[in-house]
């Protein structure tokens, strides 16, 4: 399995970004996928996860309302919109994915693939 992230960058707060994720080397008919973060000194978190399970998002209290995960299934990709950012949204952000039946937001020793994290720096 890979996980192929991109979408970081800098922005002020206030402003947007978007995220994406497109995993390839796998046939999974149930598994969770979505964005983990790391921010400098901090354990890494859960942010947000689409589960194929139920087609259901879960995602942590500080995504409600600002971030939205959504799947293109055409482009085999999952996108996370994060808008209003913080400063404390600072982090380094991952793609991971979870191998079965998945119905909440996993904590990031539950994951089983990990893509390559991308910065998302939001500073004025």
């Amino acid at each position: 399995v890979q996980l192929q992230a991109s979408g970081g960058g800098s922005v002020q707060p206030g402003g947007s970004l978007r995220l994406s994720c497109t995993p390839s080397g796998f046939t999974l008919d149930y598994y969770a996928i979505g964005w983990f973060r790391q921010a400098p000194g901090k354990e890494r978190e859960g942010v947000s996860v689409f589960s194929t399970t139920d087609d259901n998002t879960y995602e942590a209290d500080s995504a409600k309302g600002r971030f939205t995960i959504s799947r293109d299934v055409a482009k085999n990709t999952v996108y996370l919109q994060m808008d209003r950012l913080k400063p404390e949204d600072t982090a380094v952000y991952y793609c991971a994915l979870k191998v079965g039946r998945v119905r909440y937001l996993p904590a990031d020793y539950g994951m089983d693939f990990w893509g390559k994290g991308t910065q998302v720096t939001v500073s004025s």
